[in-house]
């Protein structure tokens, strides 16, 4: 892996936590959905052993919830955003909306 791959995936791991509660604002989802789309949204090859250490910690920090549901035979946790993980999301945008948008305007001038 080169050093430029390392550093995109060190940026995109970096983000990871907030990636997660961006993409349950939308809906709630059980992990296994939410490893499939972060490896969709990223590319990165997310796999079930970096995603719920994640999910564990941001569960602790109460910036989401999960419940078990019943899915047929199988119990799944159904995780979904609480109202201080959409505060603490909105920190992130208004943290990082100045700083990505130069960056953007300049790698495109």
């Amino acid at each position: 892996m080169s050093g430029e791959e390392r550093l995109v995936k060190a940026t995109i791991r970096g983000l990871s936590r907030a990636i997660i509660l961006w993409l349950l604002l939308g809906e709630g989802m059980s992990g296994y959905k939410l490893t499939k789309e972060m490896r969709r949204i990223t590319g990165q090859p997310y796999t079930p052993g970096v995603i719920y250490p994640l999910l564990y910690e941001l569960e602790e920090k109460r910036l989401i919830i999960g419940e078990w549901m019943q899915k047929g035979r199988r119990k799944l946790k159904h995780y979904s955003i609480t109202d201080e993980g959409r505060k603490v999301l909105n920190n992130i945008r208004g943290a990082l909306e100045k700083p990505i948008k130069d960056l953007l305007m300049d790698l495109i001038e």
